[in-house]
C-alpha cells in the first residue's frame, strides 16, 4: 500500500504492531497471573476449612473426602444459603474473593494504566512529528506566496504527503516561471518602447528641422524641393524601423505562426535579392549566386526570403565600390546551409558577439545607414523556424553569413 511507504506512517505502524503484542503478552502474562493467585487463594481456603474441621475432631478420612469432592447437592446448597453464601452476597463478605478481586483491579489498572500512557505517547510523538512536517510546509508555502521561491518543501522520503509536496514543489516552479516570464516581458516592452522612442528621436528632429527650413523658405523652389526629398527619406526611416520593430517584437512574444513548407532555395535566394540587384548596380556591386546545385528544404518562404534579403543588404551596406557578395548553399543529410560572404570592410572581433543585439552599431560603421535591427530581425527569423546562424569575419577581408536548417 501507498500510505506505508511513508517512514513515519510506516514507523507509527510498526510501533502499532509492537502494542498489540505487547497488549497479547500482557494479557497472556495476566492471565498466568491470575490463574497462580487463584490456586494460593484456593489452598489458603482448603487449610482453613481443614484447620477448623481438624480442631473440631472431624476424622481426617471424612475431611479429605469432603475436601476433594466435586459432587454437588441441592442440601449442599441449602446449607450454604442458611449460613448466607450465595450468588448474592457481597464480596466484602468472602474474604478470599475479595483478596483475588483486589489483587486482580490493581494489576490490571497498573497495567492497562502504563499501556495507555506507552499508546498515548506513541501517538503523541506521530502527531508532534506530523505537526512540525506540516509547519513546514505552511512556512515555505508562505515564501511562495510573498514571492520567494529560494525555499523548498520538505522531500526526504517516499509517500502520500511527500507526493503533495512534491507536486506543490512543481506548482511553485510553475509560479516562478510566470512571475519570471512576466518581469522579463515587462522588461521587454520598457526597453521596446525605449529602444523605439530613441531612434525615432533622431528622424523626428530632422523632420522638425526640414520642415522649419521649408516654412522659412517657401518661395525657394530649389530649397523646398531639396528638404522635400529629405523628408520622404526620412519618413521612409521612420517607416521601415517601425514595421522592423514591430516584427521583432511579434517574433520575441510568439504571436507569428511560421507557415512551413518545401521551398526552392533558389527561389528564396531569387525573392530576396530581387529589390536589392539595382541597388548593387548603382552602387558599383555585384550580388552572384552559385547555382551549381539545387535542393528544397521545408521554411516559411516569405520570413526565411527577408532572412537572406537583410544579411544582403547588410553586406552591401559594408562593401565597397567593385565589391562582390558570394550567396551559395550546400545539403548534407541532416542540414542545409546557406552562405553569404562578401569582400567588404569585415567585423571588428569585438563587435562579433555583439552584432545580432537590436540596434547595436559598431563604431566602425556609424557612417553607414540603417538602424541596427536587420541582423537582429534575422536571428528571430532563424531561431524561430528551429535554425542557427552563425558569423565568421576578418577585418578588411571580408564577412560569410551562414544559415544552417535542419531538413
Amino acid at each position: 500500500m501507498n500510505i506505508f511507504r511513508d517512514k513515519q506512517v510506516r514507523d507509527f505502524g510498526i510501533f502499532l504492531l509492537f502494542f498489540l503484542f505487547l497488549v497479547i503478552a500482557c494479557s497472556v502474562g495476566l492471565h498466568e497471573a491470575q490463574g497462580k493467585i487463584v490456586q494460593n487463594l484456593f489452598l489458603s481456603h482448603d487449610n482453613a476449612v481443614v484447620t477448623s474441621l481438624l480442631e473440631q475432631g472431624v476424622s481426617k478420612d471424612v475431611i479429605a473426602k469432603a475436601i476433594t469432592s466435586s459432587a454437588a447437592s441441592r442440601d449442599g446448597m441449602d446449607f450454604l444459603y442458611k449460613i448466607g453464601v450465595t450468588k448474592h452476597t457481597a464480596i466484602r463478605f468472602l474474604p478470599f474473593i475479595a483478596e483475588f478481586q483486589h489483587v486482580s483491579g490493581y494489576s490490571m489498572l497498573i497495567i492497562g494504566g502504563l499501556l495507555s500512557i506507552l499508546l498515548l505517547s506513541g501517538i503523541y510523538k506521530f502527531l508532534w512529528i506530523r505537526e512540525h512536517l506540516y509547519l513546514q510546509a505552511i512556512e515555505v508555502i508562505n515564501c511562495f506566496t510573498e514571492g520567494n521561491f529560494s525555499c523548498h518543501m520538505p522531500q526526504m522520503n517516499e509517500g502520500t504527503i511527500y507526493h503533495l509536496f512534491a507536486s506543490v514543489e512543481q506548482l511553485s516552479m510553475i509560479l516562478q516561471s510566470k512571475n519570471e516570464t512576466g518581469n522579463k516581458t515587462k522588461e521587454f516592452l520598457k526597453n521596446t518602447i525605449s529602444d523605439i522612442s530613441h531612434q525615432l528621436k533622431t528622424p523626428l528632429a530632422a523632420l522638425t528641422m526640414y520642415y522649419e527650413i521649408i516654412s522659412d523658405e517657401p518661395d525657394n523652389i530649389e530649397t523646398v524641393k531639396e528638404y522635400s526629398e529629405k523628408t520622404g527619406l526620412a519618413l521612409k526611416r521612420m517607416e521601415q524601423l517601425i514595421l522592423s520593430m514591430l516584427k521583432i517584437t511579434r517574433l520575441d512574444a510568439g504571436s507569428i505562426v511560421f507557415e512551413k513548407e518545401s521551398c526552392s532555395v533558389s527561389d528564396l535566394v531569387s525573392r530576396a535579392i530581387g529589390e536589392l540587384t539595382t541597388r548593387a548596380a548603382l552602387e558599383g556591386k555585384e550580388i552572384m549566386i552559385d547555382k551549381s546545385s539545387e535542393t528544397a528544404f521545408v521554411c516559411d518562404k516569405q520570413w526565411t526570403s527577408e532572412a537572406i534579403g537583410n544579411i544582403v543588404k547588410n553586406a552591401l551596406d559594408h562593401t565597397h565600390f567593385g565589391g562582390e557578395i558570394h550567396i551559395s548553399w550546400k545539403k548534407t543529410p541532416v542540414m542545409i546551409r546557406i552562405s553569404i560572404s562578401d569582400n567588404g570592410t569585415g567585423i571588428p572581433a569585438e563587435d562579433l558577439h555583439h552584432i545580432f543585439k537590436r540596434f547595436y552599431r559598431s563604431k566602425k560603421s556609424l557612417d553607414t545607414q540603417g538602424a541596427g535591427l536587420g541582423l537582429s530581425l534575422t536571428k528571430s527569423i532563424v531561431e524561430g523556424q528551429g535554425g542557427m546562424i552563425s558569423v565568421q569575419s576578418s577585418l578588411q577581408e571580408g564577412t560569410v553569413f551562414t544559415l544552417s536548417f535542419l531538413t
